[in-house]
């Protein structure tokens, strides 16, 4: 099938959008991609959602994520859909299927919640094209982390790698795939922040929200001890799956308001780095291909690379597409949603059995 993959991320930088053809087991081809980055308004707007929803408690609002579907939450959703709509049109492709996985706002696996917004069924009728929604909701319901997603796309595309692979992404929160060499021996979780706290760091300090090619961070020396303060949370004793929320350091950055900016920027970059290196894999990789953001900030890339003691490169050494995998991952997913295929495994969201889910809103 011809499937546009539409992807919004933690980084609330945009919406990407990418063509693919695919079964939902093997990749046949790539089309055009493109991104729309998100207008400031619309990115405070989205911040303050999140913000909002990760202080209440489930137990007193049963009916989340719809008891907080109000107010800024619907604004926020209808621009959010626009912009899809938007990406969608510029890409001038006719698809089969449109796989949309909207903005996550809340995800709390250990309450069985998780909510992207984005509405797909005005999607469907704007573009009078089938779309797949909702990917996660079925796996976390079961009792899985409802994250992350990629690893069943990241193995379609390494068939014929080297293995034992790694592939990691390095958005908002960081995440890896750990692919074995026997058939279906994969292993994926969230391994801590990726670019989350330091864009909202730079953004508290200078009024942009990135480190651009990481020339702050590498500018300045990490706080070691705050460094392994913060590595002694919880989360890092937990095995794999195991899944983050965007907002689940963000008390980190209270820890840094009387350090240099430049001081601050590599504490973080340092504190991605160092998390990701330190998750227990079942072998060590003989290879790590890195795609997200994140793979454009020399400070990362290189603390990653001394920590790891392996090669590590954007996937574009493998011939990858680093800004539209997260796109065409939920392209690849979407034909497994209309199939009913498997779109987590016990390895990857800790889900009980493989688990089929999402949904289909039709023209």
């Amino acid at each position: 099938m011809k499937v546009i993959g539409l992807m919004s991320g933690t980084s609330l930088d945009g919406v990407d959008a990418a063509v693919l053809e695919t079964d939902g087991e093997t990749v046949q081809g790539f089309g055009p991609r493109i991104t729309l980055a998100y207008p400031p308004d619309l990115r405070a707007r989205l911040r303050e959602v999140i913000g909002r929803l990760a202080g209440l408690d489930a137990a007193a609002h049963p009916g989340l994520p719809e008891a907080g579907k109000a107010d800024s939450v619907v604004l926020a959703e209808q621009e959010l859909t626009a912009w899809h709509v938007a990406a969608v049109r510029k890409l001038g492709v006719a698809a089969d299927l449109i796989g949309m996985h909207g903005q996550t706002v809340l995800h709390a696996p250990e309450k069985r919640l998780t909510r992207q917004i984005g509405d797909a069924r005005f999607l469907a009728a704007a573009t009078q094209t089938p779309v797949a929604c909702d990917f996660r909701l079925a796996d976390v319901a079961a009792g899985g982390q409802g994250a992350p997603f990629a690893p069943l796309f990241h193995a379609a595309l390494a068939a014929g790698l080297e293995k034992p692979l790694l592939v990691v992404n390095i958005g908002g929160v960081a995440n890896l795939t750990w692919i074995g060499e026997a058939p279906g021996e994969i292993l994926a979780c969230d391994t801590g922040p990726g670019n989350a706290l330091l864009d909202d760091f730079m953004l508290s300090r200078t009024g942009t929200a990135m480190d651009l090619d990481g020339r702050m961070a590498q500018r300045g020396m990490p706080d070691r001890a705050l460094l392994e303060a913060w590595l002694k949370n919880p989360f890092f004793a937990l095995p794999a799956p195991k899944s983050l929320d965007r907002q689940h350091f963000a008390d980190a950055l209270e820890a840094l308001a009387h350090h240099a900016t430049e001081d601050g920027a590599a504490t973080l970059a340092a504190f991605t780095a160092e998390a990701i290196a330190r998750t227990t894999l079942p072998a060590p990789p003989r290879r790590v291909l890195v795609t997200g953001g994140g793979r454009r900030n020399p400070a990362i890339m290189a603390a990653l690379a001394g920590a790891m003691g392996v090669s590590v490169e954007p996937v574009e050494a493998a011939g990858w597409d680093g800004d539209a995998l997260e796109a065409q991952c939920f392209g690849f997913l979407a034909v497994r949603v209309l199939r009913g295929l498997p779109l987590s495994l016990p390895g990857t969201t800790g889900v009980p059995a493989p688990m089929p889910g999402g949904r289909i809103e039709q023209p």
